[in-house]
């Protein structure tokens, strides 16, 4: 049962905070920086399935073995090598496949994703250990 409680708390904290940023900050960025390609609209149902599967990695893979070993640095560490490693796999992807994909929006959102998830990484964790 804690696998669930870490699943849904870690997807409310990455949620809230991850739209926050996107909707503060990161927006103006991609709008300037690849404007071109950007839909008007995020697809809503693409953005929910993200969303659940990213979470579900993140529990599977950091999460429940840092809150099981009671371990800071695994959680820590952990949660952000998990964020730098997917959100490389995205930004990276995009550079080499897509025109006008932009160098500075590729290292904003490595940097974005690996923060992210390590910030949400530690709060899971202090709130299951503590």
């Amino acid at each position: 049962m804690n696998v669930l409680y870490e699943y849904l708390l870690a997807l409310v904290i990455f949620v809230v905070i991850d739209l926050t940023w996107l909707s503060l900050v990161a927006l103006k960025i991609y709008r300037k920086e690849i404007g071109k390609i950007l839909l008007d609209k995020p697809k809503k149902v693409s953005s929910v399935f993200f969303y659940l599967l990213y979470i579900l990695g993140l529990v599977f893979f950091v999460l429940n073995p840092s809150v099981s070993r009671s371990s800071f640095n695994f959680s820590l560490i952990g949660g952000l090598l998990f964020g730098l490693v997917t959100y490389s796999t995205y930004d990276l992807t995009n550079l080499a496949t897509l025109k006008g994909w932009s160098r500075y929006i590729t290292i904003i959102d490595m940097i974005w994703g690996t923060i992210l998830t390590g910030i949400v990484s530690i709060l899971v964790f202090y709130i299951f250990v503590r």
